[in-house]
């Protein structure tokens, strides 16, 4: 919902993902958390529970939305039973509050009617460890996100040691990884921090990491439902142990020894850095993938015209939002060549945990591009204060965007142009009158090389020979003024390597 009205449940990659993951097991639960929040919750704070009743209701569309468009059940969600019961989810359960174990456990004893209605008390990054006051909740302890570890060997066998020792150490029935799949460029924060690889979606190569093996370890033989003995714990010399039940006579053990261990009095030769599960199942199988095609950087030249009547996602393939949301669109009434475009579609700053920029962008190509150039046809929907900007040589994103330097190239409704070397406009190499106004096509051109730079409006020498010495290379990228409607079209760059 990205105004007050606006209900769309086809937005996005996470429904298909999670139709995708239940044809696979049906079995598998479902938990909703929100990542971030729309502005408009928030009454001009940075706050989502300013309205507690609109808040609910935001998320309980969500939960409707799911069942009613994709047949998917929601299994657990956030702290607003009233909401549930009045919509008849009384099957769909709590779990809080997604951050430390305390003050949530301390709340649930003081409070007999929250305690009532939390079925799970879930903590992000426990350490392996909880707190004696959760303990005595008597509820369920899950860590709700973990891993956040690099898919190498060795963060692999970070997440076999974690998926023990969750529950010898603290009793968390639950591990929840962060994040299913690499799927954004390797440079930006937590590269590779996926149980998987698949980062080229242009060549269509992946990599099924190491962590994907140690969690068929555990999910091969056992399935939610399944408890855990009490003849669990720690091996003398490091590693550790864990005994799992169906309660219909099938036994899993899985044993790790991510810490040294030289015997024991297992029949097995336990060595270190290994992972062996035993069991009474006969279901399990050595895995295998399709051999994936080979690995390829990004094409040196590129060109999108956002030309699709019914796109699968909503998002165009290879660009990756920063900072607001860049979506497919149709310009109903132009039946012209800028019939469908991309456009930004948030009018103001979500609710987020992350110091995001106060400017919206979207990153494109390989980070290792040095001289570029890049045309893209622009439309500023706001008047007076709409701006928008493409760049070259963007070094960051994600949680670091708010200072990501490069070369940006910006025009505004208010005839004015800037360009700029970093996305916050603090660096200003040249500025300028223009005719540009909202409401108007234009092709902004910005040519990269070397230690200088230059610019052109619908084909016309703008600005020549500025001077960019930082830095040398990065993504190229589109984006707006704060956060204003704008769209974008025939987008093309033309690249070199550092």
């Amino acid at each position: 919902m990205h105004y007050t009205l606006d209900e769309n449940y086809f937005r996005g990659y996470e429904w298909w993902l999670m139709e995708e993951a239940k044809k696979r097991n049906p079995n598998i639960i479902l938990i909703g958390l929100p990542w971030s929040f729309p502005g408009w919750l928030g009454n001009g704070f940075n706050w989502p529970y300013v309205n507690l009743e609109l808040t609910a209701y935001y998320i309980v569309s969500w939960i409707l939305g799911a069942k009613r468009y994709h047949d998917l059940d929601i299994d657990y969600i956030g702290v607003l039973r009233r909401m549930l019961d009045s919509q008849d989810l009384q099957r769909v359960k709590i779990i809080a509050s997604d951050n430390l174990w305390e003050p949530i456990s301390t709340s649930l004893l003081l409070d007999s009617a929250l305690w009532k209605v939390v079925d799970v008390i879930g903590a992000h990054y426990p350490g392996t460890h909880t707190v004696q006051i959760a303990k005595l909740t008597e509820k369920k302890l899950w860590s709700s996100e973990d891993f956040s570890t690099l898919n190498s060997d060795v963060g692999a066998g970070c997440w076999g040691r974690i998926l023990n020792q969750n529950y010898i150490n603290g009793y968390m029935t639950s591990t929840i990884a962060w994040n299913l799949v690499s799927s954004y460029y390797e440079q930006l924060p937590y590269g590779r921090c996926g149980l998987m690889t698949a980062q080229e979606p242009w060549s269509g190569h992946y990599v099924v990491d190491s962590p994907i093996w140690v969690s068929a370890h555990t999910t091969q033989f056992t399935q939610p439902g399944w408890y855990y003995l009490k003849t669990v714990g720690h091996l003398k010399k490091g590693g550790s142990y864990v005994a799992l039940t169906d309660g219909l006579g099938n036994l899993t053990i899985i044993v790790e020894t991510m810490l040294l261990d030289t015997g024991g009095r297992f029949t097995l030769d336990l060595r270190e850095d290994e992972l062996f599960t035993l069991t009474t199942l006969t279901t399990g199988r050595k895995g295998s993938h399709p051999l994936p095609p080979k690995s390829q950087s990004f094409p040196l030249t590129y060109k999108d015209d956002f030309n699709v009547d019914y796109p699968f996602f909503s998002e165009a393939p290879n660009f990756a939002d920063q900072t607001g949301v860049f979506e497919y669109y149709m310009n109903v009434e132009d039946p012209g060549e800028h019939r469908y475009t991309l456009r930004q579609v948030l009018n103001q700053r979500p609710i987020t945990w992350a110091s995001d920029s106060s400017n919206t962008i979207s990153i494109i190509g390989d980070y290792q591009w040095s001289d570029m150039k890049i045309q893209c046809d622009v439309y500023i929907e706001t008047l007076d204060r709409g701006g928008v900007f493409i760049a070259g040589r963007i070094n960051k994103g994600g949680i670091l965007v708010r200072s990501a330097r490069g070369v940006f190239f910006w025009i505004f409704a208010n005839g004015s142009y800037r360009v700029t070397g970093d996305l916050a406009g603090w660096i200003t190499y040249t500025a300028g009158s223009v005719e540009v106004t909202a409401k108007m096509w234009y092709t902004l051109t910005l040519k990269i090389k070397g230690s200088f730079s230059s610019g052109m409006l619908n084909g016309k020498p703008l600005w020549t020979n500025v001077r960019v010495n930082y830095p040398k290379n990065g993504w190229a990228a589109i984006g707006t003024h704060s956060f204003g409607f704008a769209q974008f079209d025939n987008f093309h760059v033309e690249a070199t390597s550092s």
